[in-house]
């Protein structure tokens, strides 16, 4: 090598590493400005007063995902790149614009390529966000296939909702060079970083279903795919719902709890063996359990050879293999935790052939395992009881125009075979509706058959229960809302925020000091985590506020005891507790009320709350501890109840969890003869 060219060389490693210390320097984070801050303050003031006029317009989510996104990240950040503040100046100004477009024509509606969308969730009010890729393609008179992108994992931050919407947002004109892909692309925040558990499976489908609102999608050939964190949401989601996508695609993704906790990576918790009631809770979240269900929805798994996660696959593999399934799992070679783009290709080449024919609404043979009624719908398959939560219930079947033979149900008291179901609760078109012809002549159970009349052919459903150790069709069609657990009430605790809630505090006198102290301090943690982790304001009331509208919408989140909270008073003859100022019995046990709270959920007890949980004195049952470490942490701590023990010493939620776990199926405790 010459001189001359060494000095070259030399002379471009110093420029490039001048460069990159310079770019490093322009991104590292700064404290942001008293002054600047104040103002970026005032605007979120002037910008949510101007969003609370604009409310009832049809799609002002689309404009208060800006302005939700700044108020995060100055509540939560303190410290800001240059990038970021560009992000932060631009939220007020997309906000002002959309708000403008609102009343006349809204142009980002006909935008092609990528834009970032809202909607308002029903289970707190709060405006989320998610990213939309339109084709160039897409014409509004011709359904079109929708491929859902789970993102991975990225730690929850001030700035994560407005970081997310720079990814999508590219203005609102027009796009000279959309993508011609032949599908619309939807990317759900899932409200950042939970696995897309609990209230972040629920966003999922919210998000779905705003985009069937807006756009023609064929809700017959909707993909469920992503990597990483994803990829286990799809694993999650879609061994769980098989009948509401056609086809999977995870890109590396964890499958269990506790094999992957074992990962050999600094940061990680390993989980080790669990009190049985957390154990048994385990069923509700592992997709692992749920492998059988690959025989509905096919799944085109990917890993990378060397990725340090490569066993949740062969777990995967070992699952399906156990259920006589062969897995698809593209292994793309010399790869870490990355995308392939080679493997990624062959994947979305054998999802198009799946997702070309679309979803058989109406299969005839069917197997559907699950280990909770909150996992109880396949097709027309609805399974409205269990013998007991959290052990494996299977359901086989094969269907004619006139029959349906089922092989005994393992683990299943009641179930439905439906003529008409809807794949979402969420659904205000009926787009999301199927149904059969007609309902058979005659249901083998085992070796039981059992003659269907013609005029009962035409009814909703069929429901067929245990009794006296036989099965029997019901008389009538309707689901009985008086029985013990099922669909959409079985608990857990941490279920109950999932959907439609409200917390409701006390404003009476409390029979025990302890305990008026530990409800405020209990309620206050759930709101602050709330806010920082699920991204909206937690819903409360006083006692003396909620409304029969209330009761009737929402799951009602209680805290306090019955002399503070009138609504713990007027539920307590329906639970299956006994609470005086002095004494709490729970199950056989008493405890001194003085230092004792029940923590608990129930169906809510009183008129006019069909449908509905009560809660009492809890919010999530993981914590900050969890919430702010690992997504595989975010299972149920406490089961159905627990019984807390309290010292009221301090301002602080502090408790000592005395006992957990679940009622029976008839929401009772189980008792000694």
């Amino acid at each position: 090598m010459s001189l001359h060219q060494f000095i070259f060389r030399c002379s471009a490693v110093l420029l490039i590493m001048s460069v990159t210390t310079t770019a490093s320097l322009a991104q590292a984070p700064t404290p942001l400005p008293k002054e600047k801050r104040e103002a970026l303050q005032s605007a979120v003031v002037e910008l949510n007063h101007s969003l609370k006029s604009a409310e009832n317009r049809e799609h002002v989510a689309d404009a208060a995902i800006f302005a939700k996104g700044l108020e995060w990240a100055l509540r939560y950040d303190t410290d800001f790149t240059t990038a970021d503040l560009g992000q932060m100046d631009k939220a007020i100004e997309r906000t002002h614009q959309r708000l403008n477009d609102l009343p006349q024509k809204q142009p980002w509606k006909d935008r092609r390529g990528k834009v970032a969308l809202g909607y308002r969730s029903r289970v707190d009010g709060s405006y989320q966000p998610y990213g939309l890729i339109v084709p160039a393609g897409y014409k509004p008179d011709t359904p079109m296939r929708l491929d859902v992108v789970l993102h991975g994992s990225t730690r929850p931050v001030g700035m994560s909702e407005l970081r997310f919407i720079a990814r999508f947002d590219e203005g609102d004109g027009a796009n000279a060079s959309p993508p011609n892909q032949p599908y619309l692309e939807l990317h759900p925040l899932g409200r950042v970083e939970n696995c897309y558990r609990w209230a972040g499976e629920t966003d999922v489908f919210e998000a779905i279903d705003d985009v069937c609102r807006r756009y023609t999608v064929d809700r017959d050939r909707i993909v469920l795919r992503g990597m990483s964190m994803g990829a286990s949401g799809s694993w999650h989601l879609g061994l769980k719902h098989p009948d509401r996508f056609v086809a999977l695609g995870p890109y590396c993704g964890y499958v269990d709890t506790h094999r992957f906790s074992e990962t050999p990576l600094p940061n990680f918790v390993k989980v080790g063996q669990l009190p049985e009631h957390q154990e048994r809770g385990l069923h509700m979240l592992d997709s692992l359990d749920y492998a059988a269900n690959a025989g509905i929805v096919p799944a085109i798994a990917c890993m990378g050879e060397k990725d340090i996660f490569f066993q949740a696959h062969v777990l995967m593999g070992d699952a399906m293999r156990r259920e006589g399934l062969t897995i698809v799992n593209l292994i793309s070679p010399g790869t870490g935790h990355v995308i392939d783009p080679v493997t990624h290709a062959e994947q979305m080449r054998r999802i198009g052939e799946f997702a070309s024919s679309g979803l058989n609404r109406t299969p005839d043979s069917l197997r559907f395992v699950t280990w909770t009624l909150k996992y109880s719908e396949c097709h027309w398959l609805q399974v409205l009881g269990l013998n007991q939560h959290y052990s494996r219930a299977e359901f086989s079947a094969r269907r004619s125009d006139d029959a349906i033979t089922i092989q005994s149900p393992t683990n299943i008291s009641r179930f439905a075979i439906r003529r008409e179901w809807r794949t979402s609760p969420f659904d205000t078109d009926g787009s999301s509706t199927y149904k059969l012809e007609k309902l058979p002549k005659t249901v083998s159970i085992g070796d039981v058959n059992i003659a269907v009349a013609e005029e009962r052919r035409l009814a909703k459903r069929l429901i067929f229960s245990m009794k006296s150790g036989q099965w029997q069709l019901e008389a009538g069609d309707e689901v009985d809302t008086n029985r013990g657990k099922r669909p959409g009430l079985q608990g857990p605790i941490d279920d109950a925020f999932a959907t439609p809630f409200l917390c409701v505090r006390g404003t009476g006198q409390s029979w025990n000091p302890a305990a008026q102290k530990y409800a405020a301090a209990s309620l206050k943690r759930f709101r602050e985590e709330w806010h920082h982790y699920f991204r909206g304001e937690l819903p409360i009331k006083d006692d003396t506020a909620v409304t029969d509208e209330d009761l009737r919408n929402r799951n009602l989140i209680l805290f306090g005891d019955p002399g503070s909270n009138s609504w713990i008073a007027r539920v307590l003859p329906g639970l299956d507790i006994t609470w005086t100022p002095e004494k709490l019995r729970v199950g056989e046990t008493e405890y001194p009320s003085e230092n004792h709270l029940p923590a608990l959920i129930s169906p809510n007890p009183l008129p006019g709350a069909v449908g509905r949980y009560v809660v009492l004195n809890s919010g999530h049952t993981f914590r900050e501890a969890e919430l702010n470490k690992l997504n595989y942490l975010l299972f149920p701590r406490w089961g159905d109840w627990a019984v807390l023990k309290i010292s009221g010493a301090t301002e602080l939620a502090d408790e000592e969890v005395i006992r957990a776990g679940y009622f029976n199926e008839d929401w009772r405790f189980n008792r000694q003869p």
